[in-house]
């Protein structure tokens, strides 16, 4: 679907930035009436990146993209979605602690300043959509100024594409077969509803015994101490430079924990972050 809705990405010149500012310009969501901000960060290296950014997205795109602009400040967005994909991340390194404490202290700066810009304005806010990490904190700074409603947290759809398909590979289906739900706070203390899982071609009494197969008598209150107890050894393992015996381990998880521990697995190995999905995540929102 193709829309005429203007778009700025926060943290365009990053990893999920620019993989979204891709995946919005090869799927043709935006039209070519439409407006694409990049925003960067003033004084910052993004502020330089962003045009190179502008003129590879221009060539690879210029038959169907829309405008690209570059701003670098929170007063000079012009735009009907503004994306949260700024910020500090998790460490890379397989041997450093996961420190959300530090991170929301970083990220809540980025947060306010531009949740501050949208209060100042008053009237007609965007729709934000909130991917930068810690999610839920985010979503708490937007929705103090702007309407709830037009805030959305796209880390439970992440969790939730992961958490399908991780059903559809136990049961050996497409992922568009499944349909599922991981709520809860996108990290360690999210929740599966596996009460609204279900499967075409798969009858409810099948699925419901191979469902309880998965759960073993596991309660959400244990998933918690499960994830992190699993993420740990995994990371021990990739710290130790077996990165193949790390997915194997991981393959042979429960779909939820799988769903939750694997992205610090693509995390660690991957050379960035989980930029392909986290950014797929956010064009599926703007494509609805």
């Amino acid at each position: 679907m193709t829309i005429r809705k203007n778009v700025a990405i926060v943290g365009a010149a990053g990893s999920c930035g620019r993989q979204l500012a891709v995946q919005l310009l090869d799927r043709e969501i935006l039209s070519p009436d439409a407006r694409l901000q990049l925003v960067a960060h003033h004084g910052g290296a993004s502020e330089y990146e962003t045009h190179g950014l502008r003129a590879d997205l221009r060539d690879a795109f210029a038959d169907t993209a829309p405008t690209i602009e570059l701003i670098d400040q929170p007063e000079q967005l012009d735009a009907d979605i503004l994306v949260m994909l700024a910020g500090s991340t998790v460490p890379t390194d397989p041997t450093q602690n996961v420190d959300r404490v530090a991170l929301a202290r970083t990220n809540l700066r980025i947060f306010t300043a531009f949740a501050e810009e949208l209060a100042r304005r008053g009237s007609n806010p965007p729709l934000v959509i909130v991917q930068s990490n810690p999610v839920e904190l985010g979503v708490e700074v937007f929705s103090r100024v702007i309407d709830r409603h037009l805030v959305v947290g796209a880390g439970a759809y992440s969790d939730s594409i992961r958490f399908r398909r991780e059903i559809a590979d136990s049961l050996g289906v497409r992922r568009t077969d499944v349909n599922a739900v991981m709520l809860g706070q996108h990290g360690d203390n999210l929740i599966p509803a596996w009460s609204q899982v279900a499967v075409d071609g798969i009858s409810s009494d099948v699925l419901a015994s191979w469902i309880a197969e998965q759960r073993n008598g596991r309660s959400l209150e244990q998933l918690p101490e499960e994830i992190l107890a699993h993420r740990g050894e995994l990371l021990s393992i990739v710290a130790n430079r077996d990165v193949h015996s790390a997915f194997a381990h991981a393959a042979q998880l429960p779909p939820e924990i799988r769903a939750a521990v694997k992205p610090f697995l693509v995390h660690t190995t991957a050379g960035h972050t989980t930029e392909i999905v986290t950014a797929h995540s956010v064009a599926d929102i703007i494509d609805t």
